[in-house]
């Protein structure tokens, strides 16, 4: 088969093309217009098997065409995107022009060229603000009420995709609505954690990583936005999945879309943990301290969101193999480490 990866040079797309060239004899196209993505760790994936790169941005879109005509493309994997939720609120024509207008027309793209599988990397933003969260989670029939724009571009992009295989009976996809998406390669090396890939994003937002950078001494400290929550301990409650879990999915999805109809998924392990468990787990498993300042509330972050990701496991048969939040936080750290 065919794959093209958007954005496989990124984050979650690298750990998912090094599942791909590792388990699978799949032949791999990874397209990526490098602006977050990373040219090492490209490198690093061409180690592990031969796979073709083709530098292009979305938005040129004769070009796009052209890549799916030439490669016969059976898959896509979709993950080129903008991801950081404030900066969609200050310059909300980026996201809805890189996320929502690029990927109807790779859409486009793709029922023009004969793709029959699309595979939509989206977001738990969907859902907005939970009002009502349960013990069980945030199944996928929760409404999706989107509370900045980064969230409602991908809930349009889930929508183009919705209509078009509607009207499309050959076409089918699998959306992935993600939670909070964490860690590094699980790759030992002489029984030593020895992460390859991690997260190179810059100006990284996300808790764990930012608690990897203090513990490497990459950050002098961190903030802790609000400790006045309706929790244990007053700091917002997440669901933090590992990048490997969550990427294992995405083999899965291949596979799933054979002989099942199109779907969407919620992708967490179905429990939380609040920022100081996650803090004091990362000093843990560190051994190091560093500093936390607490400073106010940020507005629109809810107190809880869980995933119930029960769908996903009884119609994919996916099983979590990194559902522990130290090993999480370990990889995470020793990434950070490596790269200096």
């Amino acid at each position: 088969m065919n794959i093209l990866i958007t954005g496989g040079a990124g984050y979650i797309g690298s750990h998912v093309a090094k599942q791909l060239l590792e388990f699978t004899s799949h032949k791999i196209l990874i397209l990526d217009n490098l602006s977050t993505g990373s040219k090492k760790t490209l490198k690093t994936l061409s180690l592990i098997r031969k796979f073709k790169f083709i530098k292009l941005d979305l938005k040129k879109f004769k070009k796009v065409d052209k890549v799916l005509q030439k490669n016969k493309i059976d898959t896509i994997i979709h993950f080129a995107a903008s991801i950081v939720v404030p900066e969609s609120v200050e310059n909300p024509l980026k996201y809805y022009m890189n996320n929502t207008v690029n990927t109807t027309n790779l859409i486009k793209c793709a029922t023009k060229n004969g793709v029959k599988k699309f595979i939509f990397s989206s977001t738990a933003a969907v859902y907005g603000e939970p009002e009502d969260m349960s013990t069980e989670g945030i199944d996928e029939n929760y409404a999706t009420k989107p509370i900045n724009p980064y969230g409602m571009s991908k809930l349009m992009s889930e929508r183009v995709l919705q209509d078009t295989a509607l009207a499309n009976s050959d076409f089918k996809f699998v959306i992935f609505r993600y939670f909070n998406v964490a860690g590094a390669d699980i790759n030992y090396k002489d029984e030593v954690l020895t992460p390859r890939i991690g997260q190179s994003f810059p100006n990284a937002t996300h808790l764990i990583k930012i608690a990897s950078e203090c513990a490497s001494g990459k950050r002098e400290k961190m903030y802790i936005f609000g400790d006045d929550f309706a929790t244990n301990d007053g700091t917002g409650v997440r669901d933090y999945i590992h990048v490997d879990d969550l990427a294992s999915a995405h083999i899965k999805a291949i596979d799933y879309l054979e002989d099942n109809q199109s779907d969407i998924f919620n992708l967490g392990y179905g429990k939380g943990f609040s920022v100081k468990e996650v803090i004091e787990t990362m000093k843990k498993v560190t051994e190091v301290e560093f500093k936390v300042e607490m400073i106010s509330r940020r507005a629109g972050d809810p107190a809880i969101l869980i995933a119930n990701s029960s769908k996903v496991k009884s119609k994919m048969s996916w099983t979590p193999k990194c559902d522990n939040l130290e090993l999480i936080c370990k990889s995470a750290f020793e990434w950070e480490s490596l790269r200096g």
